[in-house]
C-alpha cells in the first residue's frame, strides 16, 4: 500500500520516521540523532522499525503502531483515476500491509479508494512478521483463499517480490524511488517493473 498505490513523493513516510525516532528516543531516553539510528538499523535488518524493538525490547506493538501511525494523510491527494482503474479491473483486490488496519483504512479512504478493496491483510493478521518473511505470505493465501498461480502481487519494495514469485504469484515491482525499494532487486523474481501504478492500470482496463 505504502508508496504503491500512491507516489513515494508524497513522501508520508517522512512523518512516520518522526514519530518512529521520538517513540524510540522515550523508549530508550536517546537522543533524536541515536533514535534514528537504531530505527533504521531495526527496518534494515527486520524488515520493520517495530519487529526490531518487539525483539530487542518487548515493545507491545499495538502501543507502537498506534502512535506512528498518528500522520497527516492529508498530503495524499484524492486519485480518480486509480479508483476508476480500481473498479473496471476484475477478481478480488487485497491490501498485504506491513502496517495496521486503522492506519490502512485512514490511506485508502484519503486516496478515495477504501471501497475497492474486499480486505485488508495487515500486520495484525501477519503475527507481526513483516514482508519478506515468507511466513505472512502463505498465511495471506490460506486466510482468503488465494491461488497464488492466479494472483497479482504489487509492491514498491522488490526483495518483498521474492517469497510472492516463490509461490507462483506473478509479480510487479513499482520502481518509484522509495527508500530501498531497489534493494536485492534481481530479474529473477520481478516480472513487471512500473513507475506509477495509476497510469499501469489505466492503461490495463482502458
Amino acid at each position: 500500500m505504502d508508496n504503491t498505490l500512491y507516489p513515494a513523493s508524497a513522501n508520508l513516510f517522512a512523518q512516520i520516521d518522526v514519530r518512529m525516532e521520538a517513540f524510540i528516543a522515550r523508549l530508550l531516553n536517546l537522543g533524536r540523532t541515536e533514535a534514528r539510528a537504531i530505527q533504521k538499523r531495526y527496518f534494515h535488518e527486520h524488515g520493520t522499525t517495530l519487529r526490531g524493538l518487539m525483539l530487542s525490547h518487548g515493545v507491545e506493538p499495538r502501543d507502537f503502531l498506534s502512535f506512528v501511525h498518528d500522520v497527516d494523510v492529508s498530503v495524499l491527494a484524492p486519485d480518480q483515476a486509480l479508483a476508476r482503474a480500481l473498479s473496471r479491473l476484475p477478481g478480488r483486490k487485497l491490501v498485504f500491509t506491513n502496517g495496521d488496519r486503522p492506519y490502512a483504512e485512514r490511506v485508502l479512504g484519503r486516496l478515495g479508494i477504501l471501497d475497492q478493496f474486499d480486505a485488508i491483510h495487515d500486520i495484525c493478521a501477519m503475527d507481526y512478521h513483516p514482508k519478506p518473511d515468507p511466513r505472512p505470505y502463505a498465511g495471506l493465501c490460506a486466510a482468503h483463499g488465494l491461488d497464488p498461480a492466479r494472483a497479482l502481487f504489487v509492491e514498491d519494495m522488490a526483495h518483498n517480490l521474492k517469497p510472492a514469485k516463490a509461490l507462483g504469484m506473478h509479480t510487479v515491482w513499482v520502481n518509484n524511488g522509495s527508500e530501498r525499494g531497489s534493494h536485492g532487486a534481481c530479474p529473477s523474481f520481478i516480472d513487471t517493473e512500473i513507475r506509477s501504478v495509476t497510469e499501469w492500470l489505466g492503461e490495463l482496463v482502458g
